[in-house]
């Protein structure tokens, strides 16, 4: 069996850290997802695809994405059913992230971390090749491959 999603999008919402009863740190947050294809004369569609998160990896999400973040998860689907305030049966699809990882600017991240500006290097200088560089070479055996 296989269960592997990959997604990149943008949080809708700030990210929620809770701490369940046993003390685990859980991260709940919604991202979107815009769909690959659009028809002609319409706008592109997008997919609202809930994550959950846990441990080490909800805290990195609360600490280090806001809303509007672009954020790339590796993880897989999870179903749980609940019962609603009406007492309806419902279930829930979630993507559990084993992986979450920056995918936006720096900028765009919110990080303080900037590097420090490289040396200018100079350009380097290319020559045009003369006529007699290059002759062809007359091979007709079969290659070894």
């Amino acid at each position: 069996m296989l269960n592997c999603v990959t997604l990149m999008g943008r949080l809708v919402a700030d990210p929620e850290l809770r701490t369940t009863t046993t003390g685990k740190a859980v991260c709940n947050f919604r991202i979107a997802v815009d769909r690959s294809y659009a028809k002609p004369g319409e706008q592109r569609q997008a997919d609202f695809i809930t994550i959950v998160t846990w441990e080490s990896t909800a805290n990195f999400v609360s600490r280090y994405f806001t809303k509007g973040s672009m954020i790339a998860i590796q993880g897989s689907i999870q179903t749980r059913s609940y019962e609603d305030n009406a007492g309806n049966k419902r279930t829930a699809f979630e993507v559990v992230a084993r992986e979450v990882s920056f995918c936006g600017s720096k900028a765009e991240t919110g990080t303080a971390y900037a590097p420090a500006p490289a040396a200018a290097a100079p350009a380097p200088s290319y020559q045009t090749a003369a006529p007699g560089d290059f002759e062809e070479i007359d091979d007709d055996e079969d290659l070894p491959f």
